[in-house]
């Protein structure tokens, strides 16, 4: 074929699916293709017409490859788009992912303070020992001072220590801010322990205080009881058992009335009807003189509770362990409307 056929050929090729495209590869652009017979004659073209007659040649082999790649790139695409989606199609359930349940307790208890006035209130997790000791009262000789309890970092010459609980945000607050003072500390905390099903290296805390002028046993029961009925039910009572914790005269430990049994005894609360769930106590004086605030003038009272233990009797969670394992088929159990 001769250079005005070829071009006429070009002119009206249609390449609508990979068959044909293929075919038109083979025949232009192929090993054996017809361009190359056209190359072969130019040796017997006049001297002064090899010129034209290479640059026409050369002009069927880009236009060519030009509607080759064109016709490749329009058929890749349509393959990609795929066919035309239904709009009338009924849509499918959303994955909807699901909150930790250590997040939803946490996230619940805050609420409920935040309804009597109590703002949050952090701090860093690794604290000096006045912070996290001595201003809380501990005496040197405490035992919770010591390597069994307490996980120590050692910063030059200063000794440091991962903080044992979030009492330690409290004093921070008691330094930089005069009464009236009602916050909660939530977060993280860490003891040396074993890990076991009742026991790990780290848990969450939430810690409340209250500093003000006349504050008393009475209003510390009053808030608790406000708490255990918001979280736990209307029906809900709670008990009060004397107990003893270095910032706090007097302490006690608070339990709640079993709400799996109505009170009336099970397995869960080991027959007593009660459940422990925090601490609590009056600020001892000594605490509150050694965060500048004067112990004559105010009083306060604070309480402490474990997350994963509201988290454990909520939920009925036997194994602490699971709340750090990240096992996707336990999360699942906490999606929006299934815990």
């Amino acid at each position: 074929m001769n250079i005005e056929d070829l071009s006429l050929e070009l002119s009206s090729v249609q390449l609508p699916d990979e068959q044909t495209l293929e075919q038109f590869r083979i025949r232009f652009l192929g090993s054996k293709n017809v361009l190359k017979d056209l190359y072969a004659a130019i040796k017997d073209i006049p001297n002064d017409q090899k010129r034209a007659y290479g640059q026409q040649v050369n002009a069927l082999k880009e236009r060519a490859e030009q509607l080759y790649h064109e016709a490749k790139a329009a058929l890749t695409q349509t393959q990609s788009v795929g066919p035309e989606e239904d709009l009338t199609r009924p849509a499918g359930d959303p994955q909807v992912g699901a909150h930790h349940p250590l997040s939803l307790i946490r996230r619940e208890i805050i609420e409920i303070f935040n309804r009597i006035g109590f703002v949050v209130s952090e701090g860093p997790e690794i604290e000096d020992d006045w912070h996290n000791f001595s201003a809380l009262n501990f005496p040197p000789e405490h035992p919770a001072r010591d390597m069994q309890d307490t996980f120590f970092i050692q910063k030059g010459e200063e000794e440091i220590a991962l903080r044992t609980h979030t009492s330690s945000v409290q004093v921070r607050v008691m330094e930089n801010q005069a009464p009236p003072i009602r916050t909660i500390s939530p977060g993280r905390v860490y003891r040396n322990e074993a890990i076991s099903a009742r026991a790990h290296c780290f848990f969450h805390q939430v810690e409340g205080l209250y500093i003000d002028k006349d504050v008393s046993f009475a209003d510390l029961k009053q808030t608790l009881l406000y708490f255990a009925q918001a979280l736990f039910g209307p029906q809900t009572q709670i008990r009060m058992r004397p107990s003893y914790f270095p910032f706090t005269e007097p302490s006690a430990e608070v339990d709640v009335s079993c709400s799996l049994c109505a009170a009336k005894g099970c397995n869960v609360c080991k027959y007593t009807g009660w459940l422990e769930i925090m601490g609590c106590g009056m600020v001892d004086p000594n605490v509150l003189e050694a965060c500048g605030i004067d112990s004559k003038t105010y009083s306060g009272f604070a309480f402490g509770m474990g997350v994963e233990r509201i988290a454990q009797l909520k939920y009925r969670v036997t194994d602490l362990r699971l709340y750090s394992e990240n096992d996707a088929r336990f999360l699942r159990q906490f999606k929006p409307g299934m815990a």
